[in-house]
């Protein structure tokens, strides 16, 4: 992969993470269960680290980060979400698992791009294969979410 391939793909998972913390807005704004609030906002938080090691790894290779907006698909994944929160915690709870499977299927084909070892290191991550590439963090929220539903 060249610097360009690089910055492509770190903007698109960049991007990816937005969206869901977007759509974990909805879903923990209509989320009256307590227990099930504070396990959205960890998973939440898990997508805005992805942001910041992804974004620092871009401007490592001295590329801009994303706007943190929603994009037009970033619409639609909170629009989804919204809705389905409106009906009660588990449709809530099965929006989000659809986004975390979106989410683990992105970064699954993300990991196995063959990301060059040269890549600069930041202090938070040791790479882009490293735990923010990883498809782990969101297959972890999306398991989790179905021992609620």
């Amino acid at each position: 992969m060249d610097r360009e391939e690089i910055l492509d793909q770190l903007e698109k998972l960049i991007k990816l993470d937005v969206d869901a913390t977007h759509a974990y807005d909805q879903a923990i704004k209509n989320m009256d269960q307590s227990i099930v609030r504070d396990k959205l906002l960890s998973f939440q938080g898990d997508h805005r680290r992805h942001i910041d090691v992804l974004s620092e790894k871009m401007r490592e290779l001295q590329g801009t980060p994303p706007d943190l907006t929603a994009d037009f698909k970033g619409f639609f994944i909170k629009g989804f979400t919204a809705l389905r929160s409106m009906i009660g915690a588990k449709g809530a709870l099965q929006a989000m698992e659809t986004n975390e499977r979106l989410t683990t299927s992105t970064y699954e084909k993300a990991s196995g791009l063959g990301w060059p070892a040269t890549l600069p290191q930041s202090s938070a991550q040791t790479g882009p294969t490293s735990s923010a590439i990883s498809p782990s963090s969101a297959r972890q929220s999306r398991e989790a979410m179905s021992d609620f539903g």
